[in-house]
């Protein structure tokens, strides 16, 4: 029996990374899984790697004709959703002095606004009991030049967490955020020289980035009832590396 048997679920930016790896994972453990991405072959390819029990639409979390497509196919196809992974996101680095007004827009767009409707047009669908996860940074928790824009995006979240989860009492679904540090995934390898791949493993205790997979079960902790009493708190999953 699995730990997600018979839930909806649905993964925002699941078509690479860590969701995807969250996605097979959640299939593996019973669900049926909605998943997003910008791409429309990449989100191809990820539905084919998770074989079964999986929908792709593709769609923008930012745009909110994309989400009201995304929940009009859960609608259609399975009715509610048990789990929410708002996980679609990115940034890249700006030093103050020379952020532009783009940079803002773009990323506060999809990393906050983004979130908060991704969230928001859920509701109506969302089953009582069920379980909200936000994708957020360990950059918000430490203090890395030339990511205030980012991390700014991402600490939204931890205090929409606490509000929400008491907006949401009475129906008893709870929202939490699951924060990872350096990761390796193919949009690390587009980001950074080896080099700052390098940089970034010397800050992290055990000596090593983590894998998509120790994230995946982390967010799967956070979307079954293993995590019942965990409510409105943030999870950080980066090897110890804001710890120090």
């Amino acid at each position: 029996m699995g730990k997600l048997d018979g839930k909806v679920a649905v993964i925002t930016g699941g078509s690479t990374g860590m969701a995807l790896a969250g996605a097979k994972l959640f299939v593996d453990e019973g669900a049926h899984v909605f998943i997003t991405g910008r791409r429309q072959e990449a989100l191809d390819e990820a539905v084919r790697q998770i074989g079964r029990n999986v929908t792709g639409v593709r769609g923008d979390a930012s745009d909110l004709d994309d989400l009201d497509r995304l929940y009009d196919t859960v609608k259609r196809e399975k009715g509610s959703i048990d789990v929410l992974w708002a996980s679609a996101g990115g940034g890249e680095p700006a030093l103050l002095g020379e952020i532009t007004e783009a940079q803002f827009d773009t990323w506060f767009g999809l990393n906050a606004r983004g979130t908060l409707f991704t969230v928001q047009k859920a509701l109506p669908l969302f089953n009582d009991g069920g379980s909200i996860l936000m994708t957020g940074s360990n950059a918000s928790l430490g203090a890395f030049p030339g990511w205030s824009v980012y991390a700014g995006s991402k600490a939204v979240q931890q205090a929409w967490a606490r509000v929400w989860l008491n907006e949401l009492k009475d129906r008893r679904i709870r929202v939490n955020v699951l924060t990872p540090g350096q990761v390796a995934t193919a949009k690390q390898e587009e980001l950074f020289d080896e080099a700052t791949m390098r940089q970034f493993e010397s800050l992290i205790p055990r000596g090593r980035m983590g894998h998509p997979d120790e994230i995946a079960t982390a967010a799967l902790f956070l979307a079954s009832d293993d995590s019942s009493y965990v409510n409105g708190m943030e999870l950080v999953a980066d090897g110890g590396t804001t710890a120090l």
